[in-house]
């Protein structure tokens, strides 16, 4: 191993006791294991028996709290699941310290079939927007629809904002950018984050901000977070290296599920410019564009979201009676104004 790698995660099972995961009104943890992982799955009772169920997957550092906005939403509409990557939120590394797409792929099919829970309305943000094509791809019969927001398919030409993120995946990089951060606080870390992510931070409340410092502060204390945070930008970088049949945009194309694309305008991470290319590699594409969003448009736009995804059940004739609880019967207008929502497929 390079000396400018950074060591491989310890056992899950010498980990250090770090602060609880916060858990919101209404939704559970439950841990699962399965071969070679253990994965931690966040979860809401639906609304009520007998409706389909989805499964949500976060992005590069994020976890299953990226969805709990969306999830509270659509629990009269879908039996919601969210998933902590291997590595993330507070799923322990895994065994073989594989953090690649098709790894994290490989999780999310282990659970969907372990669970018995597929087909499901399957969605991705950003890293999980690449992992969920993947599984939609290679495996059609756990996937119902697919929602991608933002999702980190192949850039020619990588904005400018989104340079740092992927420098994660030099060797090297992390262990410098660590040693300069040192005495950064969680709420320095946090903000900035924030002003990545967010097409308007001031959106995010201050019990929201409250929150996400803890949450930061708590990974903090993990001592493989950075290795997970590396390993997972190498993992994406190196996706987007390859050629043939694993090539992301065609497997993008392989997709037989009805497709929801949701594109934020003011993305410094996933440019806003590949949306056109997503609606045509999709062959059942429906293309929602926020222009005021940014990377995480289910957490800054939940109930434009949410109404976007209940087209998409009704389009492919499984929705549920009744609106999304709490949006107002004329959209979020501050989105929905400028939303702009298309039919891209062939």
């Amino acid at each position: 191993m390079s000396s400018t790698e950074l060591p491989s995660a310890p056992a899950a099972n010498v980990l250090p006791k770090v602060a609880t995961v916060r858990v919101a009104e209404g939704e559970r943890l439950r841990s699962v294991g399965l071969p070679g992982i253990t994965l931690t799955v966040r979860s809401r009772p639906p609304a009520r028996e007998g409706l389909p169920p989805a499964l949500y997957v976060h992005g590069l550092g994020g976890s299953s709290q990226n969805w709990s906005a969306l999830m509270e939403l659509l629990d009269g509409d879908v039996d919601c699941e969210a998933v902590d990557l291997p590595g993330f939120g507070d799923s322990p590394p895994p065994d073989d310290g594989d953090y690649s797409i098709t790894a994290h792929a490989r999780a999310v099919i282990r659970y969907l079939d372990a669970s018995d829970r597929g087909p499901v309305h399957l969605f991705g943000n950003s890293l999980g927007g690449a992992v969920t094509t993947r599984v939609a791809a290679v495996r059609p019969d756990l996937v119902r629809t697919l929602t991608l927001v933002s999702p980190a398919l192949p850039e020619l030409r990588v904005q400018r904002s989104a340079v740092p993120t992927a420098l994660l995946a030099v060797p090297g990089v992390t262990a410098l950018f660590t040693r300069v951060t040192k005495q950064w606080t969680a709420e320095q870390r946090v903000r900035g984050v924030m002003h990545l992510c967010y097409g308007d931070p001031a959106r995010v409340s201050p019990e929201g901000f409250s929150n996400a410092v803890e949450e930061m502060d708590r990974r903090l204390q993990l001592p493989y977070f950075w290795d997970a945070m590396t390993r997972s930008a190498r993992g994406l970088v190196n996706a987007y290296t390859l050629g043939g049949q694993h090539a992301l945009w065609r497997q993008a194309e392989r997709v037989l599920a009805p497709t929801l694309l949701i594109y934020g305008g003011r993305d410094q991470l996933v440019g806003y410019r590949m949306c056109r290319k997503a609606a045509r590699s999709f062959r059942d594409s429906r293309l929602l564009s926020l222009p005021e969003a940014g990377h995480v448009a289910m957490m800054e736009y939940p109930e434009v979201v949410g109404r976007a995804f209940r087209e998409l059940l009704a389009e492919s004739g499984e929705a549920a009676v009744g609106r999304v609880r709490g949006e107002p019967r004329g959209g979020n207008a501050a989105a929905g104004e400028d939303a702009v929502t298309e039919n891209a497929g062939s």
